[in-house]
């Protein structure tokens, strides 16, 4: 070997290690930014306005877009603008006649023409400001044969499917629990809303399941989020029991709940329903909005 030729050899030895190093040392870089970097949310997430009552509606809104909220939950028409202004959508939209509502609703055929006529106002009202889901109840039994009252409830929503398809408005049917916090409410299983949107067969009308609600009605949470997802167009969170924060006070594991959620394809939203024992309660809705997100 001739001295040019060593020296050429180890030059490009050396040049070799130094490009291995480097790559080295630029991978290991970028591991140590994408291990701090914070991935987006798989979780649409929302808070339900009622919660926080005794805080002004301004203040939710600067906050929760702190947070990481994408939407209020249960606004009505005058509030809409409030959550536009901050950056946020009303993800659903709770507007009733006078009279009507959780325990007066579907199930009654005198109850249709003034509920139909209400959303018939509301529905082109909600599309012209962006919005695309509102809520609606079965009511109560008093008496009332669950199969009839899946019947009469279709009956009911069927003629408002048209209106809802065309402005391509969900209307969604709250699953409430009737054991502990609304006695006799009709739409209280699952399976039984369930069967109501397959009478309806519309892609415009789903389900809002409830999780503290379903939680104390029936359990088995995960499946019936994978089993049932296609009826299913909104999410609320709650901790049971008490209905106060979803952390590792209560029964439920949220973070495994909030992954089922993702990999059933939802991609509406989940909104944050539970009342704070926290006196700081957007602390509490902060720390719970953490829980449920999903990188």
């Amino acid at each position: 070997m001739t001295r040019r030729s060593a020296i050429k050899t180890l030059s490009s030895a050396t040049a070799a290690a130094l490009l291995s190093e480097n790559l080295s040392a630029r991978m290991a870089a970028s591991d140590a930014a994408l291990d701090g970097q914070d991935f987006a949310d798989k979780i649409n997430h929302s808070a339900c306005r009622w919660c926080y009552s005794d805080i002004s509606l301004d203040d939710l809104c600067k906050k929760g877009k702190e947070i990481g909220l994408q939407a209020i939950d249960l606004l009505e028409p005058s509030e809409w603008a409030t959550a536009q202004k901050y950056g946020l959508t009303c993800s659903m939209v709770f507007s009733q006649p006078k009279g009507y509502g959780i325990p007066n609703g579907f199930n009654r055929f005198e109850n249709h023409d003034t509920l139909v006529k209400h959303y018939e106002d509301l529905i082109p009202k909600m599309a012209n400001a962006g919005l695309d889901k509102v809520i609606c109840f079965s009511g109560n039994r008093n008496g009332l044969d669950d199969e009839l009252g899946i019947q009469i409830c279709a009956v009911g929503l069927k003629r408002l499917m048209p209106l809802a398809e065309k402005y391509k408005v969900t209307i969604i049917m709250e699953l409430l629990n009737s054991k502990v916090d609304h006695a006799d409410y009709q739409c209280d299983h699952t399976a039984w809303g369930v069967e109501l949107a397959k009478s309806i067969g519309s892609e415009n009308f789903k389900l809002l399941y409830d999780i503290y609600h379903m939680q104390i009605m029936e359990g088995d949470v995960i499946r019936t989020i994978r089993d049932s997802n296609k009826y299913i167009g909104h999410y609320h969170t709650g901790g049971v029991p008490g209905r106060n924060e979803i952390d590792e006070s209560q029964e439920l594991y949220y973070p495994a709940i909030m992954k089922a959620i993702v990999e059933t394809g939802h991609k509406g939203f989940v909104a944050q329903e539970f009342i704070p024992k926290n006196t700081d309660k957007l602390a509490s809705l902060e720390k719970c909005v953490k829980i449920c997100a999903v990188k």
